[in-house]
């Protein structure tokens, strides 16, 4: 699983864990996640985000 880190913030969205406090299982695509999604730190948009090379 990939995991995207926010560029404003710093704030990494693991695939694999999810985030169940912000409603979003374990497992989840970042793709998947809804588009009004905000980063739950900053809330700057999903566009913000940045898939961090393996």
């Amino acid at each position: 699983m990939k995991q995207w880190m926010c560029g404003p913030c710093g704030l990494v969205y693991d695939e694999a864990l999810g985030m169940p406090e912000e409603g979003i299982p374990p497992g989840t695509p970042f793709e998947n996640i809804p588009e009004d999604w905000a980063c739950p730190d900053c809330g700057v948009s999903k566009a913000d985000f940045f898939l961090i090379p393996d």
